[in-house]
């Protein structure tokens, strides 16, 4: 039986991918390691990430609020305002949203950063002049990105929880303090740790797409656009795949 053509590409590349990630393992652990390179991605890569983030975080707490408060109204439990937004945040909203908006900044810019030393033979430049390119190229930024969602995602939390607290004094007055109360004290040990620990597999898999794809580009310049697009498309797309596997394996372990 013959494989349609597209699902024979679509596994040649996913066998491509898993060989790449294999790469990334070994080369990982295997002196000598590039820790000036690696401390520069996670500037750019976490710190400068952040603005966008943080407004992303602002306007989804306060939006949420503002779209909430008319249905609990209706039911009559206005006051569980704090605790639904807080829940939705943490658990799924939060990681998610900002894993796209991390794999729509960051996977395009390193399809693209890649991609065109790639097609302006850099690379080969690197490799004959005796520097291992897949560890200072890929590793940096895949350690970086696996390490700075995390704390990116954190922060955004915070922040949209604040835009949230905002959002629900624009009807009604609930102070700092009671407000942080009622979200805290309905949040368990479910909800926070295995939404902390996804963001680690989300943050890998938009950094192994990202290089992957900007280390196989080709075709000149119209291939370093499609390798970024394609960089943030399989990125977020990944990300929605693992999110769905975090909650079924959650779910099995009773942590929901």
């Amino acid at each position: 039986m013959k494989l349609p053509p597209n699902t024979h590409r679509f596994i040649e590349e996913a066998g491509a991918i898993t060989a790449f990630t294999s790469r990334f393992f070994r080369e990982a652990f295997r002196p000598r390691y590039e820790w000036n390179a690696f401390l520069n991605q996670c500037y750019i890569i976490g710190y400068k990430s952040l603005p966008l983030v943080g407004l992303t975080g602002f306007i989804m707490g306060l939006v949420l609020t503002m779209q909430l408060r008319p249905s609990l109204i209706d039911y009559g439990v206005e006051s569980e305002l704090p605790a639904m937004v807080g829940i939705a945040i943490i658990r799924e909203i939060g990681p998610v949203i900002t894993a796209l908006i991390f794999a729509g900044k960051i996977g395009s810019s390193i399809g693209a950063e890649l991609g065109s030393m790639k097609v302006t033979e850099q690379i080969d430049a690197m490799e004959v002049s005796g520097t291992n390119p897949f560890k200072y190229l890929v590793v940096t930024r895949v350690l970086a990105t696996t390490l700075m969602l995390p704390i990116l995602v954190l922060l955004g939390d915070a922040i949209s929880l604040y835009g949230a607290y905002l959002g629900v004094n624009i009807k009604s007055t609930t102070s700092f303090h009671l407000y942080f109360t009622q979200v805290f004290d309905n949040l368990s040990f479910g909800d926070v740790v295995p939404a902390f620990v996804k963001s680690y597999f989300f943050g890998f898999a938009v950094g192994i797409i990202g290089c992957f794809k900007g280390f196989n580009s080709s075709k000149g310049t119209e291939g370093v656009g499609k390798s970024a697009n394609s960089a943030v498309v399989v990125g977020s797309l990944l990300v929605f795949i693992l999110d769905l596997i975090a909650v079924q394996v959650t779910d099995l372990l009773g942590l929901n």
